[in-house]
């Protein structure tokens, strides 16, 4: 069980536990703060947030009677597709924090003794090596994010603001059947202009992702898609709607993902609101970018 700091640093590492249905990540950490293991109980104040994922749901009552405040993605509701807005729009901010943990993991393996599965012989040496390799990063590894203090509030402040508002593109998509009138759609390519699209920076880019991690994701999640007998298709409605379909053949199936881009003219200048067939209004998909 590692934990970590929003910039990346490596707090402490415990175990390594036995991982089965009997033992999962909720138990392995309602053990360690149980038996109180490296003094935990003392690293946290009243009011501190821990951001964990799904795993640690069967945690969050004993998290706070320690007073701990707990922030996890959003789970569906029963006979739900998909998450509402709101909650589409909370899960984002969770993971717009927590993906310094896959990063802290992507830097622990990269050490070739732990980017594979040990043989049994070296269970018992496991956790000394990942301290070992962990006390290492903290030292010379730069944080994860070393941002500026003032432009992350902003950033944070947008977030919080963005959550909040509805998404009037998913609705009309949801209100006018956009998504099952195929007919209304005209298929483009490389060789077609969408009239009036706006020329990009990468720091326009940035802005409408909320950061670079979908940007650093996008080409090598197009080309594993590519790969797998999947491909995409872009089609235009009228000159401000845009749809992205990412279709895939398995067995007899087709399965079809749809992202959908709007774009509008206003005092001169052209704006543009994406959505997923995931209603967040919160960043877009790695797709998109």
């Amino acid at each position: 069980m590692m934990f970590v700091t929003t910039t990346g640093y490596i707090v402490s590492v415990i175990g390594p536990y036995l991982c089965n249905s009997k033992n999962n990540d909720a138990k392995i950490l309602n053990s360690i703060f149980k038996n109180n293991l490296e003094k935990i109980k003392e690293w946290f104040e009243t009011n501190d947030v821990v951001v964990v994922d799904r795993g640690f749901r069967d945690s969050i009552d004993l998290l706070q009677e320690f007073g701990i405040q707990i922030k996890m993605p959003s789970f569906l509701k029963r006979n739900e597709k998909q998450l509402s807005v709101e909650d589409g729009n909370t899960t984002r901010l969770v993971t717009k924090v927590r993906w310094v943990v896959e990063s802290v993991n992507g830097r622990i393996k990269q050490w070739r003794l732990l980017d594979k599965v040990l043989p049994n012989s070296l269970i018992p040496y496991a956790g000394e090596y990942t301290r070992f390799v962990s006390a290492i990063c903290n030292k010379y590894r730069p944080p994860l994010n070393a941002g500026n203090e003032t432009e992350d509030l902003l950033l944070g402040a947008k977030m919080l603001h963005m959550s909040k508002k509805k998404n009037e593109l998913m609705e009309r998509v949801s209100n006018e059947n956009v998504h099952s009138r195929s007919g209304r759609w005209q298929k483009i390519d490389g060789n077609d202009s969408v009239e009036d699209f706006p020329k990009l920076s990468e720091e326009d880019i940035r802005d409408i992702t909320l950061g670079v991690y979908q940007l650093k994701l996008a080409k090598s999640y197009t080309e594993e898609h590519l790969e797998n007998d999947e491909y995409y298709e872009v089609m235009q409605q009228g000159h401000q709607l845009i749809r992205m379909e990412n279709l895939k053949q398995q067995l007899k199936f087709l399965f079809k993902f749809h992202v959908y881009l709007h774009m509008a003219n206003i005092e001169g200048k052209t704006f543009i609101a994406i959505v997923n067939w995931s209603i967040r209004t919160l960043n877009c998909h790695t797709k998109m970018a």
